[in-house]
C-alpha cells in the first residue's frame, strides 16, 4: 500500500479542530479512525497491478541525437478502472536531458477491460544497447487517498548508433570517384590502373594509350581506356587501447575514428571494393569480415556496442591479428595515435611487415587546442604553453615522418576533418593504383 500526498493533507487539515476544539485521544480517533477506513475502502476499490498485461514495440535502434519511440500498451482485465501513474523504466543514458527523462512518467487512465498505448521518446547521450528496465504502475484509488504499486518487467532493446556526422562528405567524395572512373563530363577522361576496354582514337588522345595490335587488327587507331582499380581489399583497423579513450574536445578519439571508418566504409563500397573491419587492443573486440556492397549498416551496428579499454594496446598481437585477416594484398587503415612513445616502441617495430605486403595508411586524432596554444603569447604562462605545444607538435611531425619513410601514408587531423582527410587519401591511393 502506498499513501498519496492526498492522504496526508486530509490529516493534517482534520488535526487543525481537534487541536483546537478537542484536544487528547478523543478527538485523534474521531479523525483518525474514519480516515483509515476511507483509506482502507480506497485501496480495496483500486484497480489491480499484478493482473495488468503490457506489450512493447516500436524502434529497436537508432543513430544518436536522433529519437526513438517506443510503444507500451498497457492491457486492463480487471472488471475496475485504473487511474494510475506509470513509469517507463530506462537507462539515465536513454535521453540527453534531465527535461526528456521527466516524459518516461505517464499519468492514465484505463477502463475495465480496455488498453492504452503510450509512447516513450527515447535520445540516447551515447552508442551502445539500452535494455527497458521495469515498469513500474502506481494504481489509486477512486478517493486519491492510498494506491496499490507494483512493478513488471517487459524486455526492449535500442540500440544507439554511431552518430555518422561525417556523411555530410559523402556527396562531394563520390563526385570524386565517379569523376576518377570517368563517368563524368571532364575535360579528360578517368585516371585508373586497370583496363576497362579499347576505343577509336580521337585527336588529343595520349599516344602512349595506342594498343598496336588492335590497331593492327582493326586496320584503325585503337586506344586503351582505363578505370580506377575495383574489387580490391580494405582492411580498417580500430586500435581501441587506452589512448583511443583520451578525448579531444567533446568527442573521445575512438568516436572520431569510428566516424571516419563509416564515411571511408561507404565511399570503397560505392567504389566496388571489399571492405573489412578489426577492432584490437590485447584481443580482437569487434571483426567484420571484408564483403561489397553496403555494408556500413552492419558496421553501424558492430561498432555500436564498441567501447575503449584502458590498457596499452598490444601491437604485435594487432600485427598478427591484420596479416591474418588480410591475406591478400590489401590497404590497411589503421586509426590509432601518434604519440612518439606508443608509436616507438610499439608500432615502428612491427611495420615492416606490414608494408612488405600491403598498403598502410595510418589515421590519427590531432587536438586543435594544442594548435591554439601554440600561438598564445602575451603572458609568461601564454609563453609557457606556447613551448609546451611546439615540442608536443615537433614530436608528433618527428613521428609521423618516421612513419612516411617506411613507406606508410599518414593522416593526422583534428577531430571534424578527419573523416574527409582520410577519404582523400584513399581516393588518391586509388588514383595512383596504389592500393
Amino acid at each position: 500500500m502506498a499513501l498519496t500526498g492526498r492522504a496526508a493533507l486530509v490529516a493534517a487539515l482534520g488535526s487543525l479542530p481537534v487541536g483546537i476544539l478537542a484536544p487528547g485521544w478523543a478527538g485523534m480517533l474521531a479523525i483518525d479512525v474514519p480516515l483509515a477506513l476511507a483509506i482502507v475502502c480506497d485501496y480495496a476499490l483500486a484497480a489491480p497491478v499484478r493482473t495488468l498485461e503490457f506489450t512493447r514495440s516500436g524502434d529497436t535502434s537508432v543513430r544518436l541525437g536522433d529519437a526513438a519511440n517506443v510503444q507500451l500498451t498497457v492491457t486492463n482485465p480487471s472488471g475496475r478502472r485504473l487511474r494510475a501513474v506509470l513509469r517507463d523504466g530506462w537507462p539515465p543514458s536513454s535521453w540527453s536531458t534531465e527535461g526528456e527523462q521527466a516524459l518516461s512518467r505517464h499519468r492514465i487512465v484505463v477502463p475495465a477491460g480496455e488498453r492504452l498505448r503510450l509512447i516513450t521518446r527515447l535520445r540516447p547521450s551515447r552508442t551502445g544497447d539500452r535494455e527497458a528496465d521495469r515498469v513500474t504502475v502506481r494504481s489509486v484509488g477512486p478517493l486519491g487517498l492510498a494506491a496499490r504499486q507494483g512493478t513488471h518487467r517487459v524486455p526492449w532493446t535500442v540500440r544507439a548508433l554511431p552518430s555518422f556526422s561525417s556523411r555530410k562528405h559523402l556527396p562531394s567524395r563520390l563526385a570524386r570517384l565517379r569523376e576518377l572512373d570517368g563517368r563524368t563530363s571532364v575535360l579528360s577522361r578517368g585516371d585508373g590502373t586497370e583496363f576497362d576496354s579499347l576505343r577509336a582514337y580521337v585527336p588529343g588522345d595520349d599516344t602512349r594509350s595506342v594498343d598496336w595490335r588492335a590497331t593492327a587488327r582493326q586496320q584503325t587507331l585503337a586506344v586503351r581506356t582505363w578505370r580506377p582499380e575495383r574489387d580490391r581489399h580494405i582492411l580498417v583497423a580500430l586500435d581501441t587501447g587506452r589512448t583511443s579513450a583520451g578525448r579531444v574536445g567533446d568527442v573521445p578519439r575512438l568516436d572520431a575514428s569510428i566516424d571516419a571508418a563509416l564515411l571511408l566504409t561507404a565511399l570503397a563500397a560505392r567504389a566496388g571494393d571489399r571492405v573489412g573491419l578489426i577492432a584490437y587492443d590485447r584481443r580482437i573486440r569487434a571483426h567484420v569480415r571484408g564483403t561489397g556492397g553496403d555494408v556500413r549498416s552492419v558496421l553501424s551496428g558492430t561498432l555500436a556496442t564498441l567501447e575503449p579499454e584502458l590498457v596499452e594496446t598490444d601491437t604485435r598481437g594487432l600485427s598478427t591479428a591484420l596479416l591474418t585477416n588480410a591475406p591478400k594484398r590489401s590497404l590497411i587503415v589503421l586509426f590509432t595515435s601518434l604519440d612518439a612513445a606508443p608509436v616507438e616502441e610499439g608500432l615502428l617495430p612491427v611495420l615492416p611487415m606490414l608494408t612488405k605486403r600491403h598498403t598502410v595508411l595510418v589515421a590519427a586524432v590531432a587536438d586543435p587546442h594544442i594548435e591554439t596554444m601554440a600561438r598564445s603569447r602575451g603572458t609568461v604562462e601564454a609563453v609557457y604553453d606556447a613551448a609546451a605545444a611546439a615540442q608536443a607538435q615537433s614530436l608528433r611531425l618527428r613521428t609521423a615522418t618516421r612513419l612516411r619513410r617506411l613507406g606508410v601514408t599518414v593522416v593526422d587531423a583534428a577531430p571534424d576533418d578527419l573523416a574527409p582527410a582520410v577519404a582523400d587519401a584513399y581516393l588518391a591511393l586509388k588514383a595512383a593504383g596504389s592500393l
